[in-house]
């Protein structure tokens, strides 16, 4: 009788175990909201002085650039810096080579797309993208499911 209870514990036990462990993967993430966000002081972002592009997509010009304007169709390009809120780095371009796409064209994250554009040559941009503009609930190597990005951004060039 005892054995047939220990066994029956130890088996609800490893039950419930499993469950939890397989339970954390279809756990949904919920999108991020960079309005309510908090964000590491190292990344200067302060959400109240930036122009809301929309829930998912703030944007602040750091420097104005003069040259030709990003728009739809046009290969854009860029350096960049990209982050955490929590101020982890985790992508960069500086010191590289530009990175060149196609501005509309669904080549990057939709935060991309939409926030380079109506940038001028030499203009340099923070987006703050939320993950619906961004990743989504993916895990995209070191950027965690649900994450709102901060990118500082300069436009080198327009073709």
């Amino acid at each position: 009788m005892f054995a047939a209870r220990l066994t029956r514990h130890a088996l609800l036990t490893f039950a419930a175990i499993s469950l939890a462990a397989c339970g954390s993967d279809d756990v949904p993430i919920s999108p991020s909201n960079p309005a309510s966000e908090s964000y590491a002081a190292s990344l200067n972002v302060d959400i109240a002085t930036m122009t809301r592009v929309s829930d998912d997509l703030y944007i602040q010009d750091i420097a104005v650039g003069t040259g030709d304007e990003a728009v739809g169709g046009r290969d854009a390009d860029v350096t960049y810096t990209g982050w955490l809120a929590n101020g982890n780095r985790f992508d960069t371009n500086v010191g590289g080579r530009a990175f060149t796409f196609t501005v509309g064209a669904g080549q990057v994250i939709s935060g991309w797309d939409q926030g380079v554009k109506g940038m001028k040559v030499g203009g340099k941009r923070k987006l703050v993208i939320g993950s619906r503009l961004g990743y989504g609930s993916t895990q995209q190597g070191p950027i965690p499911a649900g994450s709102t990005l901060v990118f500082d951004v300069e436009l080198l060039g327009v073709r």
